[in-house]
Formats: C-alpha cells, sequence, structure tokens
C-alpha cells in the first residue's frame, strides 16, 4: 500500500478535487499555451507539449500574461474540458479570478518540485487547506 502525505496550503478558489496529477516546471498561460476545446496543452516550449490538463489537477509555478487567460479557463469549464483543480506555487491574479469565476479548487504555496505527473492528488481548499498525494 502506498502512503500518503498532507501539506498544508493556501486556499485561493474554495472547494475539493480529487485526481491524478499532470505537472509542468514552466509558467503557463491559459491563452495560446492550452486548446480549450480540447484541454490539450498547445504550447511548443512547454515541458508539457501535447498532453491533455482537461481532467486532472493541473500543478505549474505560476501564471504568465494576459488577462484574457481568464476567460479561456471559464470557457474551458463550460466545454468541459477545464483541469479538476490547480495547484501553483504563486498565484497570480489571472489564474485567481479563472479560476474563482470557473469554480475550480485552486491552492498555492505549495512547492510543486515534490509533484510527479501521474500521482494522486486530493485538494481540500477550505478554512482549513491541504493537498494529500499518494503513489
Amino acid at each position: 500500500m502506498s502512503e500518503s502525505k498532507k501539506i498544508r496550503c493556501r486556499p485561493i478558489c474554495k472547494g475539493f478535487a480529487e485526481g491524478e496529477v499532470i505537472v509542468s516546471r514552466k509558467n503557463f498561460s491559459f491563452l495560446g499555451d492550452v486548446d480549450p476545446e480540447t484541454g490539450v496543452v498547445k504550447a511548443e516550449d512547454s515541458d508539457i507539449f501535447g498532453e491533455t490538463i482537461s481532467g486532472k489537477i493541473f500543478a505549474f509555478p505560476s501564471g504568465r500574461g494576459s488577462t484574457v487567460g481568464t476567460f479561456v479557463l471559464l470557457r474551458m469549464k463550460k466545454n468541459d474540458t477545464a483541469p479538476l483543480g490547480i495547484i501553483n506555487q504563486v498565484t497570480e491574479p489571472i489564474i485567481a479570478v479563472g479560476a474563482i469565476i470557473s469554480d475550480i479548487p485552486l491552492v498555492d504555496s505549495v512547492d510543486i518540485s515534490i509533484l510527479r505527473t501521474g500521482m494522486r492528488v486530493k485538494i481540500l481548499a477550505e478554512e482549513e487547506c491541504w493537498i494529500e498525494i499518494s503513489g
């Protein structure tokens, strides 16, 4: 049986999510880095190019630009191609607003270097806030 580990974090958008994590070691923009119709990362300079973030917990250091990214994330939620939850080291306002208007659980203050793509992760973003890693 694999051991699980709980890590405290800061809630940005409250909620609960559970699933497989996909990790990018690079900052991310929802405008231009992902196809909102499919959830597939299309930025060729991304370390997860060609992978899908749809239906997964998406971990990345921080956002990198364009306020339109907020609405791309909302569009993904409406298209059912959005991530189940988001984990950041530092959340910038564009990602925060996108998650809030899309009702996607978002936490930060997490050292994402401990995460590996394929791990199972739970996010609890309430007054008590933690992620739980297993696998």
